[in-house]
């Protein structure tokens, strides 16, 4: 993976969780990052750290679900830093309940930022790609989409169909040598599972209950799915495509 140096990446939630560790792994391999976040602030922090250490990192302010912002963004992106040659639709959010206790405001939410969030990207980056005959596009699912969970059914539906999208565009734009693939994470640290699993002696057994689940016997860090990622990106997954792949420490073996 030495040939990402001076390559322009777009990672959405990029601020936090897994999207920091994302940006902070291709602006190590040499990519100049532009980080799409709702919250610029907090993201500038994570610019500051990869900045820190020889990084080129781009903050702006985006709501991935406002087809019409992403396509100003993309454009400022493109101007300011170059063709995109990487896309990784990381930015997600759920707030976890029963189906049947849940409606469709809260539906509408999550579909939103999980299902159409990606589409907007694709939709507002892939042209480009496909005129210049080459780019790369990750996208981050969740073994949810896969074995199902429960109280995050909107969620793992949209998950599921990220897949399923990822499949189908890998095939419509493999002749224009555009590679999509999917990183489907397993539970993991981050601030969004702080907010699933809550505090306190409930939320501790619930944790232990989903480790004891993982064949590794630990949940997993935001920093093991980046190196995943900025493989993907690189000349060495040059004959991968529209394919799944979960990081989840051996809870998935499908």
């Amino acid at each position: 993976m030495n040939d990402l140096k001076g390559k322009i990446a777009i990672v959405t939630g990029g601020g936090q969780g897994i999207g920091k560790a994302i940006t902070l792994r291709l602006a190590a391999e040499g990519c100049l990052v532009a980080i799409f976040d709702l919250r610029p602030d907090a993201a500038e922090e994570t610019a500051q750290a990869a900045r820190s250490t020889g990084g080129n990192v781009k903050v702006y302010g985006v709501d991935v679900s406002d087809q019409a912002a992403v396509n100003a963004a993309v454009a400022s992106v493109e101007a300011d830093l170059g063709p995109v040659w990487l896309l990784v639709n990381n930015a997600g959010w759920d707030q976890p309940a029963p189906f049947l206790s849940t409606d469709s405001t809260l539906w509408n939410k999550i579909i939103a930022i999980n299902l159409m969030g990606p589409l907007n990207l694709h939709k507002a980056v892939c042209p480009g790609m496909v005129q210049r005959g080459a780019g790369r596009v990750v996208n981050i699912a969740s073994d949810a989409a896969r074995v199902g969970t429960a109280t995050e059914a909107v969620y793992s539906a949209c998950k599921g169909g990220i897949i399923a999208f990822t499949k189908s565009v890998a095939r419509e734009l493999a002749r224009n040598n555009v590679l999509l693939n999917a990183v489907c994470p397993g539970p993991t640290n981050t601030p969004m599972m702080q907010q699933v699993l809550g505090t306190g002696e409930q939320a501790v057994k619930w944790k232990d209950a989903m480790v004891r689940g993982i064949p590794l016997k630990r949940m997993g860090e935001p920093e093991d799915y980046a190196g995943i990622v900025a493989f993907l990106a690189s000349s060495d997954a040059g004959y991968i495509t529209g394919q799944t792949i979960s990081v989840s420490g051996g809870l998935n073996m499908i």
